[in-house]
Formats: structure tokens, C-alpha cells, sequence
């Protein structure tokens, strides 16, 4: 079958050969989880490129592929990352620990009041030296779409966990940098302009080569499924 948008140098027949085992896929599942345990070693070019590449063949919404990617490596580019990130919670301790704010704010923003100690104990790490947000990270990868799209953080998140599943399989370690996304919805475009992304970031993984490898997994809490 020919469609349009599907020219024969876009198709390709699937080597069933390379297709790994169900029991294959699960124990990479099993074993895949976010480790801060950084090295200085850089990753590959190559690995880089299939992690990109696996982020980048995730499905989207009715298949629009408005998914982008940015792969950052260069250390400054990193640390103004971090450097964003911790202004902005900076911001919010001010905020929150306002005497006139801090009873009504108690009421409205409690999930937040949960994360004040976290906050500042993160402020006191990095006026040390210490980055707690990208923790030595050596490259980043950054997943964005347009702003107005409707299903941008689905499409993106999607892409991510293909991502971090192909860097598990080579051994990268990685985790989801939930930080900077929480400081990117408190001053939405402002690190995007910093960066030169057209869109808006919705998800984002921290990478490194491991200082060592895992050799265990741990079981989660017991599932929780209702069949209907």
C-alpha cells in the first residue's frame, strides 16, 4: 500500500530476527530506574544518537509529530540549566515564607509548603558548589513542542520513556529532571529563550555514563489493577 506521506524511502520491512523476547523487554523494564550516580565520562555520540532517535519514534496524538528535541552538552549550557532552576525556586521561597502571605498561601499552595525544606536545603547545596538539580549530569536531553499544542506533555513524555528505556539497554544512566520542569511552569518560555527552543518544554532527562552499574532491581509497591 503507497500513501503519500509514506514514500517507499520511508519504508522499511522489520527484521523480526532483532526483536527481543517479551521476558527480554520486562527485565529491561524491570531494571530501568533513575540513578544519580554520575560519572565524568562522556557518553558516546553514537549512543546519544540512538537515545535521540528512540525519543523521536514515539507515537504522538493523531500522528502529528510535533515533537522536537534538544541534546545539550556543553557543561555551561548545563549549568545555566541549574542556574535557572534554583533562581526560580528562589523566587518561590521568598514567596512562600512571606509573614503576611504564608496563612493563605498554607491553604492554597500546601503541596508546595511539603517542598520547602527540600528547596532550601537544595539552595544551601548549590551556594556550596553543589548541584543537586543536574547532579554532574553530561548531557541533557530536552523534549518541546509547540505551546498551544493540545497534547504537547503527552506526546513528549511518551517520547521519554523510549528514550530512557534505549539508554538503559546501553547502560546510561539517566533520570527525569522533575525539577527544572516544575521551575519551566513557574516562568513559562523563560528557559526556552535561554535556550533558543521555539515551543515549550514538557519533559526532560538528565544523562551520564553510571560511576557503577546496578546489579539488582527492587520491586515496587504491590500493583494496583481493577479489572472491570
Amino acid at each position: 500500500m503507497i500513501h503519500s506521506e509514506f514514500p517507499p524511502t520511508k519504508i522499511h520491512k522489520i527484521n523480526r530476527e532483532l526483536l527481543p523476547t517479551p521476558e527480554q523487554v520486562m527485565e529491561l523494564i524491570r531494571s530501568r530506574r533513575s540513578n544519580r550516580a554520575f560519572s565524568k565520562r562522556a557518553i558516546s555520540q553514537e549512543k546519544l544518537d540512538l537515545i535521540a532517535e528512540a525519543a523521536y519514534r514515539a507515537p504522538t496524538a493523531s500522528n502529528m509529530q510535533q515533537v522536537a528535541f534538544t541534546l545539550i552538552t556543553d557543561p555551561a549550557k548545563i549549568r545555566l540549566i541549574t542556574k535557572f532552576t534554583m533562581d526560580t525556586f528562589g523566587g518561590i521561597l521568598k514567596l512562600v515564607e512571606n509573614p503576611l502571605l504564608k496563612p493563605v498561601l498554607k491553604l492554597v499552595m500546601a503541596d508546595v509548603y511539603r517542598y520547602v525544606p527540600a528547596f532550601k536545603q537544595m539552595q544551601d547545596d548549590y551556594a556550596a558548589g553543589s548541584d543537586k538539580i543536574m547532579r554532574g549530569a553530561t548531557a541533557v536531553l530536552l523534549i518541546h513542542s509547540p505551546a498551544r499544542g493540545r497534547f504537547g506533555a503527552e506526546d513528549a513524555n511518551l517520547a521519554y520513556q523510549n528514550a530512557s528505556l534505549v539508554a538503559q539497554a546501553m547502560d546510561v544512566t539517566q533520570f527525569y529532571t522533575g525539577f527544572v520542569l516544575t521551575a519551566t511552569r513557574q516562568r513559562k518560555g523563560v528557559l526556552e529563550k535561554m535556550l533558543g527552543i521555539d515551543g515549550r518544554i514538557w519533559a526532560g532527562m538528565a544523562l551520564a555514563e553510571p560511576a557503577f552499574a546496578m546489579e539488582n532491581y527492587v520491586d515496587r509497591k504491590d500493583i494496583s489493577l481493577a479489572v472491570i
